[in-house]
Parts: C-alpha cells; sequence; structure tokens
C-alpha cells in the first residue's frame, strides 16, 4: 500500500536523475521566453487584457507538470481555447471587464469539471476511436497553420484569419505592409534555427566535440534571443518599426472566488464549455501521445483527462481562461532538450520572475526573433512519414489523415478536427459493413483449413466452407448474406454449407435474424447450414434461439469433426 507521500509526490520526481537538469532548465529557459508572448497575445484573443495569459500560463501548468500525463507537453494558452472563450463570452463584453474576466474563470472551471468527470468515469478510450490518421493530420495541419500565422512576426503584415484561405488572403490584401527590417531579421533567425535543428551535423559536430555540439545546440536557441534583445537595444530596432514585445504586466495570479452562475448563463455556456473539453483533450492527446510514442513512452488517456481538468480547475479559481496542450510550446520544450516536468516548472518559475522584476529587460525582444522560433520548432510536427506510410498500406487511414488536414487548413481546428472524425467513423462503419468471408479447404494432410485463394488446399464436391472472420451485427449482416448467396450459386452441387465461426465474438437480433432466413433459403434449395467452432459466450446466446433449435444442419465443435461427418454425404 502506497504511503500518502508516495501517491502526492509523481513518479518523475522520484525518480529523476539528475543528469537531466541542466537539460531540463535549458528548456524551461528558452520556453519561459517564448511563452510570454504568445500568452500576451492569447489573451488578447480571447477578449482578455494581456496580463491574464500569463495568469494562464503559471498555475494550470504547474498542477499539470504535478499530474498530467505527458513528461514534455507544455499546456497553457492555446489559439483555439483562447478563439472559442472571445466566441462564448461574447454577450458578456458589454458587461465591464471584470464581469468578463469573472466568467472566463468559470468557462476555465467548467471545461475541468468536465475533463475531470470524464478521467473519473475512464472516458479516456474515447481517444482509441480517433485514428492514427486523423490525429497526425490534425496535428500536421495546426503546425501548417501555426507556421503560416507566425509569418506575421517575419513580414510586419497583419495576417490573420482562421484558415490558410484566410491566412493567405490578408497577406495579400496587406502586402504593401511588408517591413524588410523585420523581414531580414526574420529570416536570418529563422535560418539558423533551421540549421541548428536539421543540420547540426556539420553546424556544430564539424568543429565541436559531441558533448559540446550537443550543449551548442540546446543552447543555441537561448543564446540567440540574448543577442537579439541586446542587438534591439542597442541598434533601437524599435524606433525603425521592429516590433517588440515591450514591457510586461507586472502582479501574480490571485484567488478569485468562482462566479456562480443561473441556470440560464449555465446552460448557455454548457455546449461550449463540452466542445472546448473535448477539443482540448483530443489536441492535447494528440500531442502528448506523439511525443510519447517518439520517446518510446506509455500514455495514459484517463490520466491526460484527470490532469487536463484538474488544471483547468485550478487556472478558474486563479484568474485563467480554458487551457490546452500547446502545439509550437511543446514542440519548442522537446526541441530545446525538455526531458520531465521540470521544464514546465522551469518555465512557470521564469514567468514569475519577469512579472514581478524583469518585464523591462525582454521589452526589447523583437516579435520577429519569437516567430522564426516557432516555425522552425514546428516543423518537426509536419508529420509526412505518417501520410506515406499510411497511403502505402492503409488508403481509409490516409484519407482520414488528409481529411483532417485539409479541414484543418481550410476551415480552421474545431471544423476541421469534425471532419477527420466524421471521414473516420464513416470508414470504420465502411470497414465494418464490408467482413471478410473466405472460402476455405483442408491442408492435405493436416486438420487446418485455409483461403482456396491462398493455399493449395483439398475440396469436396458436397461441401462450402465458408470463414466469416468479423463478428456479425446489423452493419454487416446483409454483406454476409449476399456473400454467402453468391459463394452458393459459384458451387451449385455443394449441399452442406458450414461456417465456421472462430473469428465471431458476438451476434446480434438483426444478424441472427438473418442467420434463420439464410437457413430457410438454403433449404428451400436442398442445401443444408452447419456451424463449426461456436464460441462458448455466443452458444451462451444463441442456444435456445431458432437460430438453433430449428437449423436445418448441426453444430460442430471443429472444422474437421464436421468435415468427416459430411464430406462423403
Amino acid at each position: 500500500m502506497p504511503t500518502i507521500a508516495a501517491r502526492l509526490i509523481p513518479n518523475w520526481l522520484r525518480h529523476y536523475q539528475l543528469k537531466m537538469l541542466p537539460t531540463d532548465v535549458v528548456a524551461g529557459l528558452v520556453v519561459g521566453v517564448l511563452v510570454i508572448p504568445q500568452s500576451l497575445g492569447y489573451a488578447v484573443l480571447a477578449g482578455l487584457p494581456p496580463v491574464y495569459g500569463l495568469y494562464a500560463a503559471i498555475v494550470p501548468v504547474l498542477i499539470y507538470a504535478w499530474i498530467g500525463s505527458s513528461n514534455v507537453q507544455a499546456v497553457g494558452p492555446a489559439a483555439v481555447t483562447a478563439i472559442m472563450t472571445a466566441s462564448a463570452l461574447h454577450p458578456y463584453a458589454n458587461q465591464g471587464v471584470e464581469q468578463y474576466v469573472l466568467m472566463a474563470g468559470l468557462l476555465a472551471i467548467m471545461v475541468g469539471a468536465l475533463l475531470w468527470v470524464a478521467g473519473q468515469l475512464k472516458l479516456g478510450w474515447i481517444m482509441q476511436f480517433i485514428s492514427r490518421g486523423v490525429s497526425a493530420g490534425f496535428v500536421s495541419g495546426a503546425a501548417v497553420l501555426i507556421f503560416i500565422s507566425q509569418l506575421k512576426y517575419l513580414t510586419g503584415i497583419p495576417i490573420a484569419g482562421n484558415g490558410l484561405i484566410g491566412y493567405l488572403s490578408s497577406m495579400v490584401m496587406y502586402a504593401r505592409e511588408l517591413h524588410p527590417l523585420t523581414l531580414v531579421i526574420g529570416v536570418v533567425t529563422f535560418a539558423l534555427m533551421v540549421m541548428n535543428r536539421y543540420g547540426k551535423r556539420w553546424f556544430w559536430q564539424s568543429w565541436l566535440s559531441p558533448s559540446y555540439a550537443k550543449w551548442a545546440e540546446r543552447l543555441f536557441p537561448l543564446l540567440l534571443l540574448g543577442i537579439a534583445i541586446i542587438l534591439s537595444a542597442l541598434l533601437h530596432w524599435s524606433a525603425h518599426g521592429v516590433a517588440t514585445i515591450g514591457s510586461i504586466p507586472q502582479g501574480l495570479p490571485t484567488f478569485t472566488v468562482p462566479y456562480v452562475p443561473d441556470f440560464r448563463e449555465a446552460l448557455n455556456l454548457l455546449p461550449t464549455a463540452g466542445l472546448m473539453a473535448l477539443i482540448a483533450f483530443v489536441s492535447s492527446s494528440s500531442v502528448a501521445s506523439t511525443y510519447a510514442r517518439l520517446r518510446g513512452e506509455s500514455f495514459d488517456a484517463n490520466r491526460e483527462l484527470k490532469g487536463l481538468g484538474l488544471a483547468n480547475l485550478a487556472g478558474g479559481l486563479f484568474q485563467s481562461f480554458p487551457i490546452a496542450g500547446g502545439f509550437s510550446r511543446t514542440a519548442i520544450n522537446v526541441d530545446s532538450g525538455a526531458k520531465t516536468p521540470l521544464a514546465s516548472i522551469v518555465t512557470v518559475l521564469i514567468m514569475i520572475i519577469a512579472l514581478i522584476a524583469f518585464g523591462d529587460v525582454l521589452a526589447p525582444l523583437p516579435f520577429a526573433i519569437l516567430g522564426a522560433t516557432i516555425m522552425a520548432a514546428i516543423i518537426g510536427l509536419i508529420d509526412v512519414a505518417t501520410l506515406k506510410s499510411a497511403w502505402q498500406r492503409d488508403r481509409l487511414d490516409a484519407a482520414s489523415f488528409l481529411a483532417a488536414f485539409i479541414g484543418v487548413l481550410v476551415f480552421g481546428l474545431n471544423t476541421g478536427l469534425v471532419i477527420g472524425l466524421m471521414v473516420s467513423f464513416a470508414s470504420l462503419i465502411w470497414q465494418s459493413s464490408q467482413p471478410h468471408v473466405a472460402i476455405v479447404g483442408q491442408l492435405a494432410g493436416t486438420s487446418h483449413f485455409r483461403n482456396i485463394n491462398r493455399h493449395d488446399v483439398v475440396t469436396y464436391h458436397n461441401l462450402l466452407m465458408l470463414r466469416i472472420d468479423e463478428s456479425l451485427f446489423f452493419g454487416n449482416s446483409e454483406s454476409v448474406h449476399r456473400r454467402v448467396i453468391d459463394a452458393t450459386k459459384q458451387y451449385p452441387d455443394a449441399r452442406e454449407i458450414i461456417f465456421i465461426m472462430a473469428a465471431v465474438n458476438h451476434i446480434d437480433l438483426t444478424a441472427q435474424e438473418m442467420l434463420i432466413s439464410l437457413n430457410k433459403e438454403l433449404l428451400a434449395q436442398q442445401k443444408r447450414l452447419h456451424f463449426s467452432f461456436i464460441k462458448g459466450p455466443i452458444m451462451d446466446v444463441i442456444g435456445d434461439t431458432p437460430l438453433i433449435t430449428e437449423l436445418s444442419g448441426a453444430v460442430y465443435l471443429s472444422n474437421m469433426d464436421a468435415v468427416n461427418a459430411l464430406k462423403d454425404g
């Protein structure tokens, strides 16, 4: 029985290795600097004062770092939750900042409660129905959108929109506002960051030892940020029109009594809170499971629900709005060398210090540097390899990937995810409705039976053996019926029809009625229907039904028993 301390202290902390400390600290520092302007922007996007973006990146991050499912996922304000917050709270925009802030906190609490309850009910299995194609397509599409959205920082062009078309349209419309110096700073930074990440073999390893090259790669983004701040201050880039993050508002988040709405207000917010909870879970799980797979770690969807839920609940009590796993910040976190959630705790410490004392130090930092860093880090999430693999091995999964990917690009994250899920479910339904029914024969000299199209087998003129490789239910019963009738027409001399049921784990009422009807139809043609290898739990269900009591043939324990009894008939 674990002690209370063992239950309260997370597993990653109990087994923490000091050798991981330097890389965690570096990653925390890098993300801590980058997340400040990003969080400010997401707060504005949500309709809140900028400082609330920083509040949303403190308490929720600490809670998730302690109990979340991922070692490297960086949670916090996210574009999708910010946009949905603004949409849900639009009716309260004219009621004053204080009321709007309270409603944002209430929304975070509602989202957190829904996620936590789902975790308690162990509804993480829902993630199993989100195929690899959908999750990879969703992540890849979001990565492309984030990449393109950062172009506004590299060019100075006020790019805006929910999808690719909106971004490109606004870029063309406002192309004349391109700022040359900003573009130079951004492009140079992007090129250096890409070379640091993808060209490290010659960028560092060609002249440094492996250990020094590794440290150079990890520290380079932070070094680049420091150089940019110094150059910006010395050369007065802001005076030349380069956008910088400016002074950061000071003051830490405080405990706030949650707003208690009337029933009508709660009912109005509930659908948005539910959809936001689903999207937050899917997006966070997609990122967390992707990196867990890449790092060879396990992923617990129920723990993700609980961690994300409690993070939102706590955040709602400390002036936060709904948060989720962040694509870009997680990519930067991993790219900077994060090994454990300690990196996120370091990030929070950096943000607290910045709020209290060092807001003016970061003021000269150009947004172009931040945008270029995010763009270089996000490239790795565009999962071309999965699309190629799916296209070669499973076209339906490839279709789900493309549906989610294109849907996100064209219609935005919310609609794109729904489109991907719909295509994935449609694929699942289609596959279920097309069960594999094989005509089998006996391998000579053995008791094994195999598909006649794949093996050299022995068949008997009076027997037709059909192996059904799926459970039978209302969605595929008619397909099975059609294939059996087609097979009997193909082998008209066969008078004994044997269904091999070894792979059938369930037969619903519709399928039972189909088999009863099929039995009568075959009997009218002077053919008998037999079953072999019915599993015990299935026999418990159908044993006393007309399917068995009125069966024209018999039920055999094995395929060999059926063949021995019927082959000379």
